[in-house]
């Protein structure tokens, strides 16, 4: 594929330097411009970078010289720099749709980290190896907003990227309980930056159990009039912890099946074993060849023996048993900033290259 010219906006946040890390060499893509707040524009990526950089990797010293752009007053430029951008922006969720909408018109797609346009019915909310075809809905949405190429597609929200593909594709799953156990890169911090998270637990992250409920109804949803129809089962209830780590969220979920519906252990780990999506057919380049990793040990997975798999693009599923409430309980685990946020909106881009969504005709 020839290579397509890509901009980052929100550049210099945490999830816009995994997007920096991510791009730097990738097969496909190439950063050309690097887009923030009125408060960076006009400066070296590199300078900034000197003492906000949060990720363990060094910034790619390719972009250090990139001078940072206005993402709202130099749209323009930066839409003509790019075949396509990125979004992962710190807005009132207000200011982030009227953004991502006025990339799109200016005919410059849009792939947001972002969960302001998650609720926007013809706005296609992507994991790639789950719903692909909801891609399908683009069409009407450039109807609505009058573009040619242009339009914005979400990733989920991080958490439920844990577990919502251990449920996918399970047949007949009714209601689900999750707890999850999240890190605190989530909130765009590390230990140095929020040293009062040091041996605690916070028992809110405001807004979350509202999406871990919300979101994966409309990831199973179908497409139908020009809109994303949510679906209506199964039905979800969450509660959401900030803990103490670095990286990663993990899940301990409870799941029921409608009756007659309840599949045996060693249906429900066949699933998992062979379960596979578009990515995986497609060769994609950050796709991982195991979408779903069962560990049979008792103490796996572990935030810091599995969060990295397969690139931290792979999910990690552990202590399949049953329950004595629900039919089944398990743990799930992804890495938060890989396949939850910048990792799953790469995977995704790449996707909806690969389908003709996206092209370098610009």
């Amino acid at each position: 594929m020839k290579q397509l010219n890509v901009g980052i906006i929100g550049a210099t946040g945490m999830v816009g330097q995994r997007f920096a890390l991510l791009l730097h060499n990738h097969p496909w893509f190439r950063v050309t411009v690097l887009a923030a707040s009125a408060r960076s524009a006009g400066k070296r990526y590199g300078d900034l970078m000197e003492t906000r950089w949060l990720l363990d990797e060094p910034c790619p010293e390719s972009l250090k010289p990139l001078v940072v752009l206005d993402a709202a007053a130099d749209l323009e430029k930066v839409a003509g720099l790019a075949d396509f951008v990125f979004c992962a922006v710190d807005m009132p969720k207000a200011d982030i749709r009227a953004l991502e909408e006025a990339y799109a018109k200016a005919e410059c797609p849009v792939i947001s980290n972002n969960s302001a346009h998650r609720g926007t019915p013809d706005v296609p909310m992507i994991i790639p190896e789950l719903n692909p075809g909801h891609a399908e809905v683009i069409p009407a949405q450039r109807k609505r907003l009058g573009t040619k190429r242009g339009f914005v597609t979400v990733k989920s929200n991080c958490s439920l990227q844990s577990y919502v593909p251990a449920l996918f594709p399970l047949a007949g799953v009714q209601d689900v309980l999750v707890c999850t156990y999240q890190a605190i890169s989530g909130a765009g911090k590390t230990f140095a930056t929020w040293p009062e998270i040091a041996d605690n637990v916070i028992p809110f992250i405001g807004g979350e159990e509202e999406k871990s409920e919300q979101e994966p109804l409309k990831i199973g949803g179908t497409v139908a009039d020009g809109q994303i129809i949510p679906a209506a089962a199964p039905r979800y209830t969450a509660q959401c912890l900030r803990v103490p780590v670095s990286d990663g969220h993990m899940a301990a979920v409870f799941v029921r099946f409608a009756p007659g519906q309840k599949p045996s252990k060693e249906e429900i780990l066949k699933t998992w074993r062979t379960f596979s999506g578009e990515p995986q057919t497609l060769a994609l380049p950050s796709a991982p060849k195991q979408f779903l990793r069962y560990f049979a040990e008792d103490h796996l997975p572990q935030t810091k023996l599995q969060r990295d798999l397969e690139g931290g693009m792979a999910v990690s599923v552990g202590r399949l048993r049953e329950d004595t409430q629900y039919d089944y309980k398990f743990v799930c685990l992804s890495h938060n900033t890989l396949r939850g946020a910048a990792g799953g909106a790469v995977l995704m881009a790449e996707l909806l290259c690969a389908k003709g969504y996206i092209d370098a005709e610009h």
